[in-house]
Formats: structure tokens, C-alpha cells, sequence
């Protein structure tokens, strides 16, 4: 019968039972214990909390927890099992037990008859941890592109630790010597042991749920490669994986490397180390702002010479000493070239008044008023109103009226006749 069935069967009222006719205890019981008997034998891997064995008794009895959850199961065993292990079994001993569920009617109570123990040594919890260490790689729990970056000044951190210890008291004094202002949620814990898991796991919770924790350091000082088993426990590692907080492990010592250190965002090699991690050294910071200042300062001085340089070096340019220099120099340019241009004009009006003169003389020299005045005469026949110039005697016959221009004035007269000139009488006439 599975847990469902038995509930199912519980809700419906189980055959040959009801309120008016109820089994009583002693059938309830023995049905239990009949059930539970057709289990068998099973193999249990657990954690020793608790040995009775008082002399001259036939049983001892133990108590076997589990190392990641808050159960226990009560063992009853042949006191010889005890006395004849290899290995001395004391509490927080890790056991692997082979027996039979037992349903002890009379007292109604459960416990496991073993027949056989095996403690299971350091070696084999070692390959343990490394077989689970593979499979957390595998699954990506180890990446580094998963790990948080831790806050550069967290207001409140998370502290797991063991109560009154060297690590509590390493963390504490050293991260509020670098920074006093930080506040701390600490959350005391057992560190090793059969306890040791169930209630990390609850403080672990607890931190990662509060909104003021911005980081959580998980502390313990050194021990044997037992004393941190705790801290190479499945379900811590997934607890530390899952967690939405940054979490730093601080775990032991130097050499000392537990799963949790590799699943956590930061592994801090002690926890002084730790301390130094999740708060900056106020010392240092006041210093290092001091020096940024310092620097600030002079940078911003040198950029102040530099531009103050720079402006004395454009003031210093003639355009900028003296700023109406160019246009005095263009002035003086341009009223030079007028000058000159004014110069060329007059030497052009110059030259061409006088080649106008000379011109001028010229047509005076060969026009009719200067041939005129040398005792030449114009000759025209007049016919009518109109006048045309006599040029050949055939243009003037006997008769004609003609009027004759000299330099002072014209002369009225008519042809008597007409001559016609030969060369030697016009030598005679000459």
C-alpha cells in the first residue's frame, strides 16, 4: 500500500470498519506491524546522534539521522556489532546499516533491527564528494558566469557560524575595524555533526528571505577533513546554488576546499579573508578619495595654466593685440591703389587729350578752311537751288552761274568760256 492509498483508504473508511464499529487499537497495530514486515531488509545510510549501550544488556539501542534533513530513525542492535567494528563508533559517526523495520505493537513505536554496520571511512567519503563534485560541475553549479558580484558596501550581511567561535569573532571584529557603520544579522549554527545541515539550511533560508541582508558569508574556522564534511553536503551546495543573495564561504583554511567553497560566489581562504571582502578598509577608501582630490586638484590647475597659456598666447597675436592694425593696413592699401588708379586715369587723359590735339592739327592741317586760306577756291555751279562742284570744264560751259568759296567768304560770277589746259600751257600759266 503506497502513502496515497493508505490516505485514500483513511478518508473512505478502510473495509470492515466504520464509526458505529471501529477497529480497535491492538487490530490497527497489527495490521501496521504485519505491513511493515512485508517491507523486507534495506540498506540505510545515516549519521550516529545517540549510543545506549549499558553493560549486561542484550540490546543497544542508537539513533540514526540523516545528514541533510531533520529526521532520525530509531536502531536496536546485537551489542557485539558494536564491540567488533573495525572502527571505533562514537556519535557523528557515519554508518551504513543493514536491518529490518520493526512495529513494536505494545509500546506502538518503529525502529530498525540491524544485523550488520559498516562505518564509512574518510577514503570513501572523499570519493563521495568527489563523484558529487563532478555531477555539480556537470549540472553548471561550479561556472563562474553564474556567480554574483559581491555589493561594494552591503548595509547589512548575513553571518553562519558556530555560537561563541573563532570565525564569529574574526569576522565580526575585522570587518567592523574596516568599516564601522556595517551591521550584522548573525545566525549561530552547528558546524559539524549530525545537526549540523538541517540547520545551516534553515539559517541559510531565513537570511536569503530578509530584503535588508545584501550579503551572507558562511564561516568556519579549520578542522579535519570530518569536522567540514557538512560543508560538502548536496543539499547545502544546491541551497548555496539556488540562493538569490551573494554568498561568500569561508571555510577552514587555505588548503581546505569544500564543495561549498566552489558553488558560492566568492571563496574567501579564511574568514578574516572574508571580512576583508565584503566591506572595503574605510582607512583605504578616505586615503584613496585624498588622493583622487589631490589629483582632481592638479589636473584641474594644470588645465587651468594650460588654457591660461593658451589665451595669452592668442592675445599675443597681432590680430588680438591690436585689432584695427589690419584694417589701418587695408586702408592704407586701398587709398594707395585709388591714388594709383586715379594717377593712371589722369596720365590716360593726358595721353589721349594730347593724341586728340595732334589729331586734331592734323585736320585742321588738310581740311578745306586750311586750303582755302592758302588761296585755294571752291568752284560751284549754281542750277536753281541746287549747287554741285565743278571738278572739269565740261561741268561749267560758257554761261553758267557759279559761285566761288574763298577763306573769307563766296564770290558770284558766271563762265565766260572754257579752256581746256595742255602741260605747257599750264607751265605758262604757272
Amino acid at each position: 500500500m503506497t502513502e496515497d492509498g493508505s490516505a485514500a483508504a483513511a478518508q473512505a473508511g478502510a473495509p470492515g470498519s466504520s464509526a458505529d464499529q471501529p477497529w480497535p487499537v491492538r487490530s490497527v497495530a497489527v495490521k501496521v506491524a504485519q505491513w511493515i514486515d512485508r517491507l523486507g531488509s534495506v540498506w540505510v545510510e545515516g549519521q550516529v546522534t545517540q549510543i545506549n549501550l549499558r553493560p549486561g544488556t542484550r540490546t543497544a539501542f542508537l539513533v540514526l539521522r540523516d545528514t541533510s534533513a531533520d529526521m532520525s530513525l530509531s536502531v536496536t542492535c546485537d551489542p557485539e556489532l558494536l564491540r567488533r567494528s573495525p572502527v571505533p563508533l562514537t556519535e557523528g559517526s557515519r554508518v551504513v546499516v543493514y536491518g529490518k523495520l520493526q512495529f513494536f505493537t505494545g509500546r506502538g513505536t518503529l525502529s530498525l533491527r540491524v544485523t550488520e554496520i559498516r562505518p564509512v571511512g574518510i577514503g570513501e567519503l572523499l570519493a563521495r564528494i568527489e563523484r558529487l563534485k563532478a555531477l555539480l560541475a556537470a549540472e553548471g553549479l561550479f561556472d563562474a558566469r553564474r556567480k554574483r558580484p559581491l555589493p561594494f558596501l552591503p548595509g547589512t550581511v548575513g553571518l553562519i557560524t558556530g555560537r561563541a567561535s573563532a570565525a564569529e569573532r574574526d569576522v565580526l571584529t575585522v570587518a567592523q575595524s574596516r568599516w564601522p557603520a556595517v551591521r550584522f544579522v548573525v545566525k549561530n549554527t552547528a558546524t559539524q555533526g549530525p545537526t549540523a545541515v538541517p540547520q545551516m539550511l534553515e539559517a541559510l533560508a531565513a537570511l536569503d528571505r530578509d530584503p535588508a541582508v545584501d550579503v551572507i558569508v558562511l564561516a568556519r574556522g579549520g578542522g579535519s577533513t570530518e569536522d567540514l564534511l557538512a560543508f560538502s553536503d548536496e543539499a547545502l551546495c544546491r541551497a548555496i546554488a539556488a540562493a538569490t543573495t551573494p554568498i561568500v564561504s569561508a571555510i577552514g583554511h587555505e588548503p581546505d576546499s569544500p564543495l561549498s567553497d566552489l558553488v558560492a560566489d566568492v571563496r574567501a581562504a579564511t574568514p578574516t579573508d572574508a571580512a576583508k571582502r565584503i566591506v572595503p578598509d574605510a582607512a583605504a577608501e578616505l586615503a584613496g578619495v585624498r588622493e583622487m582630490r589631490a589629483r582632481s586638484a592638479a589636473a584641474l590647475r594644470g588645465w587651468v595654466q594650460r588654457e591660461t597659456h593658451i589665451i595669452a598666447q592668442l592675445r599675443s597675436r597681432p590680430v588680438l593685440a591690436d585689432p584695427l592694425r589690419e584694417l589701418r593696413h587695408r586702408h592704407e592699401e586701398v587709398e594707395r591703389l585709388r591714388l594709383a588708379a586715379r594717377r593712371t586715369v589722369e596720365q590716360t587723359l593726358r595721353t589721349e587729350s594730347t593724341a586728340a590735339a595732334h589729331l586734331r592739327e592734323k585736320l585742321t592741317a588738310v581740311g578745306p578752311a586750311a586750303t582755302l586760306a592758302r588761296g585755294y577756291a571752291v568752284v560751284q555751279r549754281v542750277a536753281g537751288p541746287e549747287r554741285h562742284v565743278v571738278r572739269t570744264i565740261e561741268d561749267a560751259p560758257a554761261g553758267s552761274q557759279l559761285r566761288i568759296r574763298v577763306a573769307d567768304g563766296a564770290v558770284s560770277a558766271a563762265a565766260l568760256g572754257t579752256q581746256r589746259l595742255t602741260p605747257a600751257t599750264d607751265d605758262k600759266g604757272n
